[in-house]
């Protein structure tokens, strides 16, 4: 085990569904790379794999949406990061509606914001999209601080998703 694995091993922050629309296209993913990474402006980076279909959607759309799923919404972390657009229509399997410019927002998440992207960053087997959010909600009760009662879906929650593409 190399020192990072030893380091990520250790790790289980949220996971995140983004989804994509450009020239006609929607595409979606599971995401276990982002986070806040600027507090005033306000910025998010979002983490794709080159190999997935949602990077090749993506580096075309102006917007992306960052969805926080819950506990209970494994089946559908299940489909967007078990499935791949490329032989399935996960928009056809998941309820949502059309957030700004058209990018599909899916419904029942606990939080969601569709990001203005800022910038592409070249990481290897990874692109960073440095988003700027411009409009978002939240679904359920909202408890402390206005998060919700739900838990959100966890890293560790997700191990047993198989990739819909390869792992890089």
């Amino acid at each position: 085990m190399t020192v990072m694995e030893s380091f990520v091993d250790r790790l289980d922050h949220p996971v995140y569904l983004v989804t994509a629309t450009a020239d006609g296209e929607r595409a979606g993913c599971l995401v276990s790379f982002a986070s806040q990474c600027s507090i005033r402006p306000a910025r998010f980076m979002v983490w794709l794999s080159t190999l997935n279909r949602t990077f090749r959607v993506a580096r075309s759309a102006e917007r992306l949406a960052v969805h926080l799923p819950g506990r209970d919404q494994y089946a559908l972390a299940e489909l967007f990061g078990g499935e791949t657009g490329d032989r399935v229509d996960k928009f056809a399997r998941a309820a949502w509606t059309a957030g700004p410019d058209s990018v599909p927002v899916l419904d029942g998440t606990l939080a969601w914001f569709v990001g203005r992207v800022e910038g592409r960053t070249d990481a290897g087997d990874h692109v960073g999209f440095l988003l700027s959010p411009v409009a978002g909600g939240s679904g359920g009760r909202t408890g402390r601080k206005g998060c919700t009662e739900r838990e959100p879906l966890r890293l560790s929650d997700v191990d047993g998703i198989t990739a819909g593409h390869p792992v890089s």
